[in-house]
């Protein structure tokens, strides 16, 4: 039976937990409890795919990479460190972020498909977002998506 990513958090909990990592237990004891708000949200309690549990880690890491950018700001290095090693301990369970040059190569392709199927202008950047998106689902950020994809449709 393959464990499942919930079920490897737990066991890396438990794990960091002995071993007395303060700053892994803490990330992934937050993580998990993302994980179960997200479960028993809605109407009906349920368990969710690896692929939700996924989405969940990327919002977490994306809070993380947002807080320490806050605590640059606000003059708090120390704050903002910690954040980055949260998002670091994150940053383990999610797959390998594209390069910009796999980006690139993706946007380009979609681009001409989206041009293919006749989306000019404005237009075409949702048409090629619709195209790009499934490609690089949980491979590479929104924002950066975005903006390849401007900068390809400028160029």
């Amino acid at each position: 039976m393959t464990t499942t990513l919930k079920q490897q958090l737990q066991e890396d909990l438990t794990a960091a937990i002995r071993a007395r990592d303060d700053l892994r237990s803490g990330t992934i004891r937050l993580t998990l409890a993302a994980i179960t708000k997200e479960e028993v949200a809605g109407k009906t309690a349920r368990v969710l795919s690896d692929a939700e549990v996924l989405q969940v880690i990327t919002r977490e890491a994306k809070k993380r990479r947002e807080a320490a950018e806050a605590f640059d700001q606000g003059g708090r290095p120390e704050s903002a460190d910690r954040e980055r090693a949260e998002g670091v301990v994150l940053a383990a369970y999610l797959p390998k972020q594209l390069s910009d040059e796999e980006l690139t190569a993706i946007v380009a392709e979609a681009v001409a498909e989206a041009k293919a199927g006749g989306a000019e202008g404005p237009r075409a950047m949702g048409a090629v977002m619709k195209i790009v998106n499934p490609k690089v689902s949980g491979l590479a950020e929104g924002g950066r998506v975005a903006a390849a994809v401007k900068s390809a449709l400028a160029g």
